[in-house]
């Protein structure tokens, strides 16, 4: 009788080419996503080494990054930015990779073009050069982030060689309490474990909070598993995942299917399997959630004040020093607290379901005078179901406007930059020091949470506007 296996372990083992003694695996990747920050000096190294791409099928190429949120009919006026795009296009066409460029009706963020085309398939390896590759890992597939080298060593090779993970798995049952989305129950796990607490492990999220959310969602809760030190994160595949995927552009068809399918649906975790680390929280116990810090560890229920510097891990001084740089103090509230910008967007939340809850909140409202809102949609798939879906028509009546599909202010790489000093609720991923803009400081929060801030022109916990609609 063969041994119990993990989601992971199935996924991952299935894949392995060649093992190491002592050394790392030789793991085949079905699926290498690049853009234009992390290839340029990768496709440079092949081209030294007179190397072709090995299969230019399985490798998918988008601008994202770089690209302007506003009049991307034009040509890109930041000279850096226009050449890492002018690179990336000249590569993908050089080795006859798909590319999806500024225009192109498939361009948008990588992490969300993939799943919507049916790039992302459960069972899967999927890596990309970029941190939040664990995205795809809501399929059930081993996605995870990697460095140049690596993207060149995948280019030439269609192969990657890593040391296998320790494996965590993550229980949270119970149900979602009202205005309580997927993004808080990630910013929750992430505060309980901090930042380096699950390093070293490959995370499977299980449980009822899980099974209850939409893919969408679960896209959400895998795209954080790298703030929280973890390699990535996966949640097993069900109906919801198998109907996702089906009829997308590349998931397979007829015959194909129904072979895929057959191996898909042995794709869990079989009912002994042992983990390296289990953990288990009560969902019914998370309420929305904000961070206050310069890491996405330091979170908390918005109803809560900043915690003392002796009630949390790490040294004192470090947590002042980062308190210090948000201009907050220990023991503030962070309610009632005046923003300047909110963002609304970014692999993490630049979904349909993410600006349809947006819209929830401000439908009937104002966006507050003090408040500049950067609203941006993940690809052209999510803005034309915005504007089918008549939600363009309630952000513009409540005074909002909508941008072109793109990275934006998730990070200083384009035009999007908030000022130095500015407070800004993001729906992003990461709130370093600087990470929004030079200077720039950054909440962490869901879109209901983004969009009372919105209307409000502070802090404001959703739960209070979403009972006056009722």
């Amino acid at each position: 009788m063969s041994a119990t296996k993990t989601l992971f372990d199935k996924v991952w083992d299935s894949h392995v080419v060649h093992k190491i003694q002592d050394g790392p695996d030789v793991l085949f990747i079905d699926r290498h996503m690049v853009h234009e920050v992390t290839s340029p000096v990768a496709f440079l190294g092949i081209k030294n080494r007179n190397i072709p791409v090995m299969h230019p099928e399985k490798t998918f190429a988008t601008a994202d990054h770089n690209t302007p949120t506003i009049n991307q009919h034009l040509p890109v006026a930041d000279p850096l930015s226009a050449n890492q795009l002018k690179m990336l296009e000249e590569n993908a066409n050089e080795h006859g990779i798909s590319y999806w460029g500024l225009g192109h009706a498939k361009n948008g963020i990588v992490h969300v073009v993939g799943p919507e085309y049916g790039i992302t398939q459960p069972g899967a390896t999927i890596v990309c050069g970029d941190s939040h590759t664990s995205t795809h890992g809501a399929f059930g597939a081993i996605a995870f982030g990697i460095g140049t080298s690596e993207v060149e060593m995948v280019l030439a090779t269609q192969c990657i060689m890593q040391p296998k993970p320790k494996r965590m798995r993550i229980n949270i049952n119970g149900t979602m309490s009202k205005g309580v989305t997927p993004k808080d129950v990630a910013l929750f796990i992430i505060s309980q474990l901090t930042t380096s607490g699950a390093t070293g492990y490959f995370v499977e999220y299980a449980g009822e909070i899980f099974r209850e959310m939409s893919m969408e969602g679960r896209m959400t809760v895998c795209n954080l598993s790298i703030e929280m030190g973890a390699r990535g994160g996966m949640i097993a595949p069900d109906e919801k995942t198998f109907e996702y995927v089906k009829d997308r552009e590349f998931t397979p068809k007829g015959a194909d299917w129904d072979k895929a399918m057959a191996y898909w649906e042995t794709l869990y975790t079989d009912e002994d399997a042992i983990f390296d680390k289990e953990l288990t929280f009560d969902g019914s116990l998370i309420e929305p959630m904000i961070t206050y810090g310069t890491n996405p560890g330091m979170g908390m229920g918005i109803s809560n004040d900043i915690p003392m510097a002796n009630a949390v891990q790490g040294g004192a001084t470090t947590y002042q020093k980062s308190l210090k740089y948000m201009d907050f103090n220990e023991g503030d509230s962070m309610m009632g607290k005046p923003i300047d910008f909110v963002f609304l967007g970014s692999c993490t939340n630049g979904r349909i379901e993410d600006f349809r809850a947006f819209a929830s909140i401000v439908k009937g409202r104002k966006k507050a005078d003090n408040v500049t809102a950067w609203l941006v949609p993940g690809s052209h798939k999510v803005e034309s179901a915005i504007k089918e879906e008549g939600i363009l028509d309630i952000l513009t009546e409540s005074g909002f406007q909508l941008r072109e599909p793109g990275c934006s202010a998730c990070l200083a790489m384009n035009d999007d930059k908030v000022p130095a000093g500015k407070l800004a609720v993001s729906t992003s991923n990461r709130n370093f020091e600087g990470r929004q803009g030079p200077g720039s400081r950054t909440l962490l929060a869901s879109p209901l949470v983004a969009a009372a801030a919105a209307v409000t022109g502070k802090v404001t916990d959703p739960r209070e506007l979403m009972v006056e609609l009722v």
